[in-house]
């Protein structure tokens, strides 16, 4: 694991417990980010806090901002530049308001007894849409993100509806269209 405090060049810790781990499909430009020194592994991960976490349209993960609900989550985390801050926002989508990136506590090891916890930020569904979906998953949440979920996963463009806005796949979805 690498040492998560002394890299100015990578300021922003980013919790990746979707499709950007290692393994899943948008993990290719994780390790592009890594080839460009635009990013850093740090290890695994989980959340301090309980969160929801479910899939939605097209197999894609969403963590939910309602801390205390759902479990907490495994995932990874890694130190990442401006330059690679900005690569995933763009894929995330945040400027469109799919996801937004917000702070939350990790810790390095649930087990470890005194494990001091981390402040990085992960990629939440966005609020307008949030809340809702984990209504329409029937508040049953994931610990992980796994192959078994990734199986539902359709890459973008393998998606029904080519001209249409993840945001519109979202309402139909958390409307039960």
């Amino acid at each position: 694991m690498a040492d998560i405090s002394g890299d100015d060049s990578k300021p922003h810790l980013i919790f990746s417990y979707g499709t950007l781990k290692q393994g899943f499909h948008n993990h290719k430009l994780t390790k592009e980010l890594i080839s460009q020194n635009d990013a850093v592994f740090i290890g695994p991960y989980i959340t301090r806090h309980a969160y929801p976490l479910v899939c939605g349209p097209h197999g894609l993960p969403y963590l939910i901002n309602l801390p205390g609900s759902g479990r907490r989550i495994r995932g990874e985390l890694y130190a990442v530049s401006a330059v690679g801050l900005a690569r995933f926002d763009d894929l995330e989508g945040t400027s469109i308001g799919h996801y937004e990136r917000l702070r939350l506590q990790l810790l390095v090891n649930a087990d470890k007894d005194g494990a001091v916890p981390v402040d990085a930020e992960a990629y939440f569904a966005h609020r307008s849409f949030g809340e809702a979906m984990w209504e329409r998953n029937g508040k049953e949440g994931l610990t992980e993100f796994t192959e078994n979920e990734a199986k539902r996963y359709v890459k973008r463009q393998d998606r029904p509806h080519q001209g249409r806005n993840i945001i519109e796949d979202v309402r139909r979805f958390v409307n039960g269209e």
